[in-house]
């Protein structure tokens, strides 16, 4: 981000109250233009080839975010070329990684649920050249309906010879009544997937954050967004991806602003301290990460200046 534009970012948020709207006010608001067919981009991580499928995307109204006032965050983004009438535009990737032996899905998107130009994974696993059925795994990275949806259909189980594996404590979460009954309407249809989920797929298995699910394809804990949100690290070859799922919503916010959240989180303080200590973490490591509502494909690095975190796009991948 320029210098000038962080500062105007900056300025913004120091000057911003915290949000004080209720979930039950705000309203999703989805683009009106129908999504083009979903590109399908591809980067090699040592013998894994990792797929970038593009579900669609919604428009975010400033309301949803936390951590800002909805006038202040609208006025910032303005200053950063991201403002929409409707919002902050955010997209919906998963990700399909294969060796040659195995095949592995990583989230699979909102399914139409949140955003009428959102439910294109299938179409976007064609153009990949792959069938439902040769998926043996789905890595749900959380229970959010943006990132389970898609894994029913007709109250049937979409890909029906996979394996799905997400965290232990999302699952409890999300499937106790008493919790979903206490919910706020933002996140009734999280509470619905993830039940539909779990009586579906009988072959549900629940990790505690760090799990091997095929050779050089793990997951990590990511708790804050949710009580069990994981990240999936690919490494092979001396080579690694990290798939961090919601760590990151735009680079107009993350990683500068690990206060920013949204409303779909519960914990707000849990959240905000999950991403301070990831951002610097990753900035640290220097690998390669991919999330899942930054701009297509969403792959880049934290990059520490001083006490200053940024975001660095990757380049592109021509020999993938």
């Amino acid at each position: 981000m320029p210098l000038l534009s962080r500062r105007l970012f900056g300025n913004a948020l120091l000057a911003a109250p915290l949000l004080g709207a209720s979930p039950a006010a705000v309203t999703i608001a989805a683009a009106a233009t129908p999504a083009a067919p979903s590109p399908v981009i591809r980067r090699r991580v040592g013998r894994f080839e990792v797929t970038f499928l593009l579900d669609g995307y919604i428009d975010f109204p400033y309301a949803v975010f936390t951590g800002i006032a909805p006038d202040a965050l609208e006025g910032a983004a303005r200053g950063l070329h991201i403002a929409r009438p409707t919002g902050v535009r955010s997209g919906f990737t998963q990700w399909l990684i294969r060796d040659g032996r195995h095949t592995v899905l990583v989230d699979a998107g909102p399914a139409g649920t949140v955003s009428p130009t959102s439910g294109r994974l299938p179409q976007a696993l064609a153009a990949a050249g792959v069938q439902p059925a040769q998926v043996e795994a789905v890595i749900a990275t959380h229970l959010h309906v943006d990132h389970i949806a898609g894994l029913v259909a007709g109250g049937r189980r979409v890909f029906p010879n996979a394996e799905v594996f997400a965290d232990r404590r999302d699952v409890a979460h999300f499937t106790d009544p008493a919790k979903a009954a206490a919910a706020p309407d933002l996140l009734k249809s999280s509470f619905q997937a993830a039940s539909e989920l779990v009586r579906l797929y009988p072959r549900l298995q629940r990790v505690d954050g760090a799990r091997s699910i095929i050779p050089g394809v793990t997951t990590f804990d990511l708790a804050g967004h949710t009580p069990g949100q994981v990240g999936v690290r690919i490494e092979d070859g001396g080579q690694s991806l990290l798939l961090v799922s919601d760590m990151l919503f735009h680079p107009g916010l993350h990683p500068a602003h690990p206060g920013i959240g949204i409303l779909f989180e519960q914990d707000r303080a849990a959240a905000d301290a999950s991403r301070a200590r990831f951002f610097d973490q990753a900035a640290a490591e220097g690998a390669p990460l991919a999330a899942t509502h930054m701009p297509f494909p969403g792959v880049g690095r934290i990059i520490r200046s001083g006490s200053a975190r940024t975001w660095l796009p990757a380049d592109f991948d021509y020999a993938a």
